[in-house]
């Protein structure tokens, strides 16, 4: 693990080792999506994994998934960032707010507005979603008009520059896990007759755009995106030209030189190779499930720079003191994952 612990270079943040803490819905948000206190002690608990990506943090009311998740449009939500990013820089570690616009991966209890999703097509993700009054299936969305989709993207836009204003060092795109981004390149859940479906370099369009869009706004070296190839969540089938996509979308976002890319690798190695061969800055390989003993596989492969975790830094404050001594690692309570108090959030015992 001699790699691990060398300093590199993403953006414009130099990191003195090579973890970082994966994304991940918390769920502990305001009512209105602003992030408080508590969230900033949870961030800044964490501040030794030195690069943090926030949990997926709305771009709009319609970008609104799950109950309490974070916004990045409001001056409330810029105020609540203010003080997750003054407390993390202030325990020496940077901040990336990723926007996470869900699309049809929503129900309308779950949303200020309450209205229907929106997505690429009329298709429902067929899997349910947790509500206040329990699971309930989600509703067929509807789809964006070409006007709306050009929107959509001015809204990532205006959430990133909201993000900068809120002291974060930049954004990622959340462009997995099946949300609308992901849906836009997926086969079988975009089925536009209009720019932004049918070929491949259409249904990349949106993600482009995003990007594009993003790095104009704040710079590309405060710009970061993730991807994940071949992935399954939330009802996503990117069919038999999956790895195309992805051959076609790395070059493209290449051009504009943004700080990093995310790969949720999900298997496919051969793929995964072609990715490092294709993109010119740092590359973050957050593989699934990895044990302890493989956090640094990839980077000493060659095939990562950074490896972002995610279960390892919910439960372990003090993670790298942890990994750097052989301590023993906390296990993480997955029924305080989403939702509640500090139990499950801020008060994993450390070392000390």
């Amino acid at each position: 693990m001699t790699k691990l612990w060398s300093p590199t270079t993403v953006g414009r943040m130099t990191l003195s080792h090579r973890l970082a803490m994966a994304p991940m819905t918390r769920s502990r948000a305001l009512p209105d999506g602003t992030p408080h206190e508590l969230s900033a002690a949870y961030y800044a608990q964490r501040a030794s994994l030195g690069l943090l990506i926030s949990e997926g943090t709305q771009p709009s009311d319609d970008g609104q998934g799950y109950l309490t998740t974070p916004g990045s449009y409001t001056d409330a939500h810029v105020a609540g960032w203010q003080q997750v990013t003054d407390r993390v820089h202030g325990a020496g570690g940077y901040l990336y707010i990723q926007l996470m616009h869900v699309g049809r991966v929503s129900h309308p209890d779950n949303t200020p507005h309450h209205r229907q999703p929106v997505a690429p097509s009329a298709i429902a993700p067929g899997a349910q979603m947790f509500t206040a009054t329990g699971m309930q299936d989600m509703p067929v969305p509807r789809a964006l008009s070409t006007e709306e989709v050009r929107g959509t993207v001015a809204d990532f836009r205006k959430a990133a520059a909201a993000a900068i204003r809120a002291g974060a060092d930049g954004v990622e795109i959340h462009g997995a896990n099946g949300y609308i981004v992901q849906q836009f390149l997926a086969e079988n859940a975009n089925q536009r007759a209009d720019e932004y479906g049918g070929s491949i370099a259409n249904r990349a369009r949106f993600a482009i755009e995003v990007a594009t869009a993003v790095a104009a706004e704040i710079g590309a070296d405060r710009t970061g995106f993730r991807i994940s190839p071949g992935g399954k969540s939330n009802g996503i089938d990117e069919g038999q030209s999956g790895a195309d996509v992805y051959r076609y979308l790395v070059p493209e976002l290449a051009k504009l030189n943004l700080a990093y890319l995310h790969v949720m690798h999900l298997g496919n190695d051969e793929l995964l190779r072609e990715i490092r061969a294709l993109w010119p800055t740092a590359l973050l390989v957050n593989r699934a499930g990895r044990p302890r003993q493989d956090v640094a596989v990839d980077i000493d492969a060659g095939l990562a720079d950074v490896a972002p975790l995610g279960a390892f830094a919910l439960a372990n404050p003090d993670l790298v003191e942890r990994l750097k001594t052989g301590a023993p690692l906390n296990k993480p309570d997955q029924s305080t994952f989403y939702g509640g108090d500090s139990h499950g959030y801020t008060d994993y015992p450390t070392l000390a």
